[in-house]
């Protein structure tokens, strides 16, 4: 029996943090480890070129984001771990697709209806500075999904509209010319935590509220300090339901830690108490893989080694399908 193919990609904007971690990286990188599952991971950095931050930011980010997913233990001998521009079927791909994706299809992506949302409230012209990778962002995600016909795609709530997108563009492709693709499926764990970040809301980079997952033993503690908390005394109860300090305990601690902290926060647990015990747990979990990070930071030529060698594996699939579509489309050599 085939094994399931999951597939995950990771955007290379910003630097990895809190979020990310407990969010996609733990999780995908306990599916790499499950001998039962076909796992490919890549680094999107296509995707980032849609934001236009600028050529060393993105860099950095690669570089950053890489280092992060070998440093927390990725097996690449298992797992195919590449880079998305590396792999030069993905933006071939990308065209054909979009010869087929409705437009339609495209004018309700969420993203694309936000941008123009924003510019109509602000007086602009509707498609004031959106740019076509932008707008056609999702045909580019169904390239990447497609590409390796993965059967199932782990994403956050937010994301499930780009695999439907996908699955949509896929099943159009079939039924025109050949049937070449797998219909992909969203994945959806409403076990995996959506963590809080230093306000109160989402952790996000476009929030400017995150914890950086690699901060050394003194920052970390500070940005961990940093977390809003309310006004209530020691010995007041404070509830933990309404806390972001509990809700990232939880998303470190096992079950047993987790009922004794609620049991200190019902008792009155100063908050300086509770982010001393949140910093020592979260140190204790990543301090062994910080190491590692930062001797993969002065190791760029290991890290590249392991995306091409990703890149190497990743195209013998990437060329066998991209065979078949372009014999489907008709633009086979002449026989």
């Amino acid at each position: 029996m085939a094994k399931q193919r999951v597939l995950t990609g990771i955007t290379t904007t910003g630097t990895p943090h809190l979020g990310n971690y407990v969010g996609a990286i733990r999780p995908s990188i306990a599916a790499s480890q499950d001998s039962t599952l076909d796992s490919f991971f890549f680094l999107a950095d296509y995707h980032a070129l849609i934001k236009g931050q600028g050529p060393e930011l993105v860099r950095q980010s690669t570089k950053e984001i890489a280092a992060t997913w070998l440093a927390l233990g990725l097996d690449t001998d298992h797992a195919l771990f590449y880079r998305q521009s590396d792999i030069p079927e993905i933006p071939e791909l990308t065209w054909v697709l979009n010869c087929n994706a409705a437009k339609g299809l495209m004018n309700r992506a969420h993203a694309y209806k936000a941008a123009v949302q924003a510019n109509e409230d602000a007086g602009e012209d509707p498609d004031f500075a959106i740019t076509m990778g932008l707008f056609s962002y999702p045909v580019l995600m169904a390239a990447d999904i497609l590409m390796f016909n993965a059967n199932s795609i782990p994403v956050g709530r937010d994301q499930i509209q780009h695999v439907e997108m996908a699955r949509d563009i896929a099943g159009r492709f079939n039924h025109n010319f050949a049937e070449v693709f797998t219909l992909p499926v969203a994945a959806v764990d409403d076990n995996v935590a959506v963590l809080q970040g230093l306000d109160g809301r989402k952790m996000s980079k476009s929030y400017n509220n995150t914890i950086p997952l690699f901060l050394p033993e003194k920052k970390l503690r500070k940005h961990i300090n940093k977390i809003k908390t309310n006004l209530l005394e020691p010995g007041e109860p404070k509830d933990p339901d309404d806390s972001t300090v509990f809700q990232v305990w939880a998303a470190f601690a096992d079950a047993a830690e987790t009922a004794r902290m609620r049991k200190a926060f019902e008792e009155g647990i100063a908050w300086g108490e509770a982010k001393k015990q949140l910093f020592e747990l979260i140190d204790a979990e990543l301090a062994p893989a910080r190491v590692r990070y930062d001797e993969l930071m002065e190791d760029p030529g290991h890290i590249e080694s392991e995306l091409l060698k990703g890149a190497e594996r990743a195209r013998e699939h990437s060329s066998a399908l991209m065979a078949k579509v372009r014999d489907a489309v008709g633009i086979s050599r002449i026989r």
